[in-house]
């Protein structure tokens, strides 16, 4: 394993194998800028563009000077690998070029804790998929029954709709409880108030990059790796009692569009590659164009607290990406088989990962079984569904193979609804 000379602790998210990026600012700089997490620390990439002089780079270091990651994003894939091999030489412990100037080492790295983060991109468009086989048969069984979990298409197509990029946000961006309209008794007319069901779901997002193809053009499943930059982990709010009354039969609108929120630094598809498994087994077997062998599922340890106000957070979930039906590849390449146009910083997101045990589920819907099985809290209170006050923390881990890396956490607390 190399080591870098910027002190890692043991337990970190950040070692030298990991290297995500950000868009963060400072008190003294406030324009947001491009970093690099390690450690405890972050590389402030545009005081050091000029070191990335490698034969694809040395054309491209204003990408390095913007105030998000759209730019790198939009490059080919091959200076996204530059970019991680010059990178990892510049802090790796045997290199002097930034370890012994001490005026660019000094105006370079700074502390995690003196930095504000922000969205790592201009999000253009937000796709959400629907791609957990237990998460869509946990939901179907609870509102159509066992023998009619699965819609007729969903093992045929990665089911998905567009969400609302306006409302993404950067972790510890508090989410307000929604108002709207909600029908709590079948044989009574709808109500309007706030939000009474209000959820998480667990989710992982990735960055589209890459030279994408114009409209028209489908992007083909031989080149999807090309276009897929990084990774975050997501929480998709939901307004449960708002999307029932609503979704029949355009889908989720209200129920969604109050929050989506994302952990700050997107890890690159390079550094989860030793963390890659065998994809699901999928039958029937996907048409030709969705069709791919080689692994693109990744064994990511995702769990969530609950943070009741004023208590410390009880764990209520204990997941892994690698419980995914359809895989990112075949997400994006259906996604764009109609000609759709995709473009750099583009965020697709999974759906709710859920795995098999109840331990496993992603969304309080699941983990309290539609509120009939109430979740106990540490500080002896239950949830049926998030409280005001609440806060939501979810965080993802990949170990093994002497490696140790992580995503980081995205949080959100849960604001109470305005009086309207």
């Amino acid at each position: 394993m190399t080591m870098s000379w910027v002190p890692v602790p043991p337990k970190s998210n950040f070692p030298l194998e990991n290297l995500p990026y950000g868009v963060f600012s400072t008190a003294p700089e406030p324009q947001h800028r491009i970093g690099v997490a390690i450690g405890e620390h972050i590389v402030d990439l545009s005081k050091i563009s000029h070191l990335f002089d490698g034969p694809l780079l040395s054309e491209h270091q204003a990408v390095f000077q913007q105030p998000c990651l759209n730019g790198l994003m939009s490059l080919p894939r091959a200076c996204w690998l530059e970019a991680r091999k010059t990178l990892t030489t510049l802090l790796s412990s045997s290199c002097p070029v930034l370890r012994d100037n001490t005026d660019l080492r000094n105006r370079a790295l700074l502390l995690q804790s003196e930095a504000s983060m922000h969205l790592p991109a201009k999000i253009g468009d937000y796709t959400d998929f629907y791609s957990s086989l237990d998460h869509a048969t946990n939901v179907g069984t609870m509102f159509r029954g066992k023998d009619n979990a699965l819609m007729p298409n969903w093992k045929y197509i990665p089911v998905g709709y567009h969400g609302r990029a306006s409302s993404v946000v950067v972790s510890g961006t508090p989410i307000r409880r929604p108002n709207g309209q909600t029908r709590p008794v079948d044989t009574e007319p709808p109500k309007f108030g706030p939000c009474r069901l209000m959820d998480f779901e667990l989710e992982m997002a990735f960055f589209v990059g890459g030279m994408t193809p114009g409209m028209g053009q489908p992007i083909q499943m031989a080149n999807a790796d090309e276009h897929i930059f990084g990774m975050v982990v997501m929480n998709d709010w939901s307004a449960r009692d708002i999307q029932k009354w609503e979704y029949v039969p355009l889908g989720p609108f209200l129920g969604k569009n109050l929050g989506t929120s994302i952990s700050p630094w997107v890890v690159s598809m390079e550094a989860l590659r030793p963390f890659a498994v065998d994809n699901y087994e999928q039958d029937p077997v996907p048409f030709q164009y969705l069709q791919h062998k080689d692994q693109y599922t990744f064994d990511i340890k995702l769990d969530v607290f609950i943070k009741p106000d004023g208590a410390n957070p009880t764990r209520v979930a204990r997941s892994n990406f690698k419980y995914m039906y359809w895989t990112m590849k075949q997400q994006l390449v259906h996604h764009s088989i109609t000609g759709c146009n995709m473009n750099p910083g583009d965020l697709l997101a999974s759906g709710t990962i859920s795995g098999p045990e109840p331990s496993t589920f992603g969304s309080m819907l699941e983990l309290s079984w539609r509120g009939s099985k109430p979740l106990k809290m540490d500080d002896g209170t239950e949830r049926k569904f998030l409280q005001d006050g609440d806060t939501v923390i979810m965080e993802g881990v990949c170990e093994g193979k002497g490696i140790r890396l992580g995503f980081g956490p995205v949080t959100g607390k849960i604001l109470p609804a305005l009086p309207l």
